[in-house]
């Protein structure tokens, strides 16, 4: 490896890089250069971002002139028998921790200005240096993304209706007063990542790629205004299950997720610091996550943390009505077309916490829980259990789901595209 903190000057950059490739090759022969932070200590310990930006495509092709990295085949994921390869982790214990992959997307464009499709890099995954006044650090001017790479039995690989993290997003940019990527840009940066951290996609049954987009204001401010440069972002890390089983949640009535006018249905990085503490204090007494309730009357739910929720009775599936403070899930959307294609009634409503009380059954969507059934609600000293297991409807949507995610069911909604 590359060790971290190689201080490279302005001068004799490309020759330091190539030095510093050499170097990899001789340690570590074959392996993958996974991480290098550059610091440029003849200006400040920080870089800006277009600095940054530049060291890292200079030290791509370095790489790929080494026949360390090649940028048209970013990863070699077969040996020579043909046996797929993958990186070197224990994919029986993948949980939920942060374990980055190799390489990431990154480019840029002016606040003005509009990102241009194929204009990107995969790089090394880094650290990035940005100004102290960054939009992003001072103001909060960024959103986020989540959707996952699959691996099929057969070795194949799929992403899961990324079109629709990338309509989200541009929902989120014109909020925020960004330029955001098209949708064909944002599909293919991603496949182009993905591509990249193939070897990170777990095998088949042990989990999926996150993968997580970003667009934030990278540019200096002082005022409230749009940062004057604007980066988009990916970055991936392998991830096994969310929740290690059913859910126990906690009725929060005093801390609110989100309030109307506000940007609940958006994707932005503020939405989720605020709700730590709520998080936090359920933990410390043994729940597994909050449920919300609206921010005006405390009478209906919202959403938990990060995930959608949904009640089941009999042959009615109920979720809250997308209305300003409830962000637009798409494994919520997709469960709804699911679900409407098994028969089942489903009402998109306001629905009052008293409805939890009398339901067969709870679970919570979202990219990173899937499909979870809820085993218990908690309001004040009440406590509701539902029916979790094998024979469930979460259970029957789950299955679907996942079979249309991984290719082991055929995919009739057109719902995978496969970066290959």
């Amino acid at each position: 490896m590359v060790r971290r903190g190689c201080v490279m000057r302005r001068e004799g950059v490309a020759e330091d890089l190539r030095r510093g490739c050499d170097e990899a090759l001789r340690r570590e022969g074959k392996g993958y250069i996974r991480r290098l932070q550059f610091i440029d200590r003849s200006k400040q310990p920080f870089l800006s971002l277009p600095y940054i930006y530049i060291l890292s495509y200079t030290f791509a092709h370095s790489i790929a002139e080494a026949k360390f990295v090649s940028m048209a085949s970013p990863t070699q994921t077969k040996s020579n028998s043909g046996v797929e390869k993958y990186a070197d982790i224990n994919w029986d214990e993948l949980g939920f921790d942060l374990v980055p992959a190799d390489y990431m997307y990154v480019t840029k464009c002016g606040k003005e200005e509009y990102f241009t499709n194929g204009v990107g890099n995969i790089i090394p995954y880094a650290n990035i240096a940005i100004s102290p006044f960054a939009g992003i650090l001072n103001y909060g001017q960024g959103l986020l993304e989540g959707l996952k790479a699959y691996r099929r039995d057969d070795g194949r690989v799929l992403l899961f209706r990324p079109e629709q993290n990338a309509q989200r997003m541009q929902t989120g940019a014109e909020r925020l007063c960004m330029p955001s990527p098209s949708i064909e840009h944002f599909v293919e940066a991603v496949k182009q990542t993905v591509l990249a951290n193939k070897h990170w996609v777990p095998p088949p049954g042990k989990g999926s790629l996150y993968v997580r987009p970003l667009l934030i204001g990278s540019g200096p401010v002082l005022s409230l205004v749009t940062a004057p440069e604007i980066s988009f972002l990916i970055h991936a890390c392998p991830v096994g299950n969310y929740h290690k089983g059913p859910l126990n949640l906690l009725v929060e009535d005093k801390t609110h997720r989100a309030t109307p006018g506000g940007t609940g249905d958006i994707k932005t990085i503020t939405n989720y610091s605020p709700v730590y503490k709520a998080i936090a204090q359920a933990k410390a007494r043994g729940f597994s996550d909050v449920l919300f309730l609206d921010a005006v009357t405390k009478k209906y739910i919202e959403e938990v943390s990060s995930c959608n929720i949904f009640i089941v009775k009999g042959n009615v599936i109920s979720t809250p009505a997308i209305c300003g403070t409830i962000l637009p899930g798409i494994t919520r959307k997709s469960i709804i077309e699911v679900a409407l294609g098994f028969g089942y009634q489903v009402e998109e409503r306001v629905i009052p916490l008293e409805d939890l009380f009398d339901v067969d059954e709870v679970f919570c969507t979202g990219t990173a829980v899937v499909v979870s059934p809820v085993a218990s609600i908690t309001y004040g000293d009440k406590r509701v259990e539902y029916k979790t297991g094998a024979e469930t409807v979460s259970k029957k949507l789950y299955d679907m789901l996942t079979g249309i995610q991984t290719g082991r069911i055929e995919d009739k909604m057109g719902w995978t595209v496969e970066i290959d």
